[in-house]
């Protein structure tokens, strides 16, 4: 008989053992044990390596979550500070200081001038192109006290540098208090800079409040709403840097400590220029 007749059998009790497994004695009688891995088993190797991931993605999850919320109620207090009427201050000063950068910032402020609650004024922040011309014809009503109380100052381009040149202006002065005007979504950043730029002079603030602001609620204004975001961002920097400044660690110098030539001019009146 031919190979080919022949079928594929073998004696009684023999058993052939498919490709990955094995034969394996029991209690009278054989049985066949898989050697493939199974699939549906846990894979050990990969364990240790999962659980830190997971725990590392949970960890990352709760520090932003933390933040948010640190974020969000730091922006309540933030609006918090924020007035929504102007108020007359309820003493007078040696001096004022208004920043320049908003609306009727300037005219309020020389009509606490010509209302006598200070001595001089600093109009901190003008622009190196205005001349005392351009700020005399938007204060038409004013002429006499831009001619010999009020002080321009053009060196100043941030907060920062409207303070240096506020605390030189008013140690030359001799003033032990003044008067800071700007508006409400600025107050907090500019208190933070004045008081820390010269934390002997008294500072009474004194909150513009724009027209837009009175007409119509900040969150129902996209243009606002991303002002007084942007503005909160500012002060918190403010804040973390002058709170690093006092533990002795300056970030950034101010410009009283730059090489002396590098100092801007001093303020000079408005008749002068």
């Amino acid at each position: 008989m031919t190979d080919v007749g022949r079928t594929n059998t073998a004696p009684a009790g023999l058993h052939f053992v498919q490709k990955g497994s094995r034969l394996v004695k029991g209690k009278g009688h054989w049985h066949r044990m898989s050697l493939q891995p199974n699939d549906k088993s846990p894979n050990v190797a990969n364990a240790p390596v999962t659980a830190p991931r997971s725990w590392l993605r949970a960890a990352v999850v709760a520090v932003l979550a933390i933040v948010f919320v640190a974020a969000a109620i730091g922006f309540v207090g933030f609006l918090s500070q924020l007035r929504g009427a102007e108020m007359r201050p309820d003493r007078k000063a040696d001096g004022i200081v208004v920043l320049t950068g908003g609306s009727s910032r300037v005219s309020d402020a020389m009509e606490l001038l010509a209302s006598g609650y200070g001595k001089r004024l600093l109009i901190s922040g003008v622009h190196p192109t205005n001349a005392a011309s351009d700020i005399s014809r938007s204060l038409s009503d004013n002429q006499s006290l831009l001619s010999c109380c009020v002080d321009l100052d053009r060196s100043a381009v941030n907060t920062r540098s409207n303070a240096a040149e506020t605390r030189r202006w008013a140690r030359e002065r001799g003033f032990k208090s003044l008067i800071v005007v700007t508006s409400n979504y600025h107050m907090p950043r500019a208190i933070v800079e004045l008081s820390h730029a010269m934390p002997d002079i008294a500072l009474i603030p004194f909150a513009v409040v724009g027209d837009k602001w009175r007409d119509e609620p900040w969150w129902t204004s996209g243009a606002t709403l991303r002002l007084l975001l942007s503005e909160y961002v500012k002060y918190v920097a403010a804040e973390v840097r002058v709170r690093l400044a006092d533990a002795g660690l300056e970030l950034t110098p101010e410009l009283a400590d730059q090489p002396t030539g590098s100092l801007p001019r001093r303020p000079a009146t408005a008749q002068a220029n």
